[in-house]
């Protein structure tokens, strides 16, 4: 496995890759890798002949008071997981490669990026946008592969690319989740002993939610209620069941459905969803 630190060096190299026909992938990533990261880069390995991971933890998607300066940092880990894997480049920039002129972002995501998480961390999305179209720019990729689990960021991508009529295609792997259904996430290390003990009720109660749906009763009675549930062992940041193509409010005939939540939990905030077909419509 290779790695660079400058955009100078992992250009030349992607370059010189292009020129002999072979496809790219791009993982990106902020370290911290667990085996739903791996999973990313089992899928770019499957569909390319290189693969890049980049790790790299973006000041500009973090608010004031959030976890940036304590950010977990297992680069030692990480590199002996990603070489596990095969990966052909680690890329570690710093934050001067990246924003060589600063951290000022004109890309604004736009409506998609204010709702559910992005109602409750303001421009986070922006700088999610941000780094993201930097790091396409960088490396140049065919394909980017990114987790389920972050499904708003998922459509996001998806539109910055639209956008920007970017000739990369977008590959998504669904939610790896820890044996009592935990959603596996970077974050999850925050919990203490006990409240990790209690986190897998965060999905069982979005799967009552789902029940309830797909047994014809009442989304929004359902809701409700499964927010009450929440509340009674986490602090609810939003419940949403919305269309799962566009994050907008599901219509009679919506048939794709996603449940989608955020709950702070002793300190660290965890998000999930599921996505699913109503067939009864």
């Amino acid at each position: 496995m290779q790695i660079f630190k400058t955009t100078t060096g992992l250009k030349g190299f992607l370059e010189d890759c292009r020129d002999n026909n072979k496809k790219i992938s791009l993982v990106p990533t902020m370290g911290g890798l667990h085996d739903g990261h791996l999973k990313l880069v089992d899928r770019a390995r499957a569909i390319s002949d290189i693969v890049v991971v980049s790790i790299f933890v973006n000041p500009t998607q973090f608010a004031r008071g959030e976890d940036f300066e304590d950010y977990p940092n297992t680069l030692s880990s990480d590199q002996k997981k990603l070489e596990s894997k095969g990966v052909d480049v680690l890329f570690l920039p710093s934050k001067g490669e990246i924003y060589p002129d600063g951290l000022h972002n004109d890309y604004k995501v736009g409506e998609i990026g204010q709702i559910l998480c992005g109602a409750f961390r303001p421009s986070h999305f922006d700088g999610v946008a941000q780094v993201v179209q930097r790091f396409f720019d960088i490396v140049k990729p065919d394909y980017s592969v990114f987790g389920e689990k972050d499904y708003q960021q998922l459509l996001i991508i998806k539109s910055l690319v639209d956008k920007l009529k970017l000739d990369i295609l977008i590959e998504s792997v669904e939610t790896q989740r820890e044996i009592d259904g935990l959603a596996m996430s970077t974050r999850n290390q925050y919990l203490s002993h006990e409240d990790r003990k209690k986190a897998p009720n965060f999905y069982l109660k979005l799967n009552a939610l789902k029940k309830s749906i797909l047994d014809g009763k009442s989304i929004e009675t359902s809701r409700l209620r499964v927010i009450d549930d929440l509340d009674e062992e986490f602090e609810t940041e939003y419940l949403e069941v919305l269309d799962a193509n566009n994050l907008t409010q599901i219509e009679t005939k919506t048939s794709e459905i996603i449940i989608i939540s955020a709950i702070r939990f002793g300190g660290t905030r965890l998000i999930d969803n599921i996505v699913f077909r109503r067939t009864n419509v």
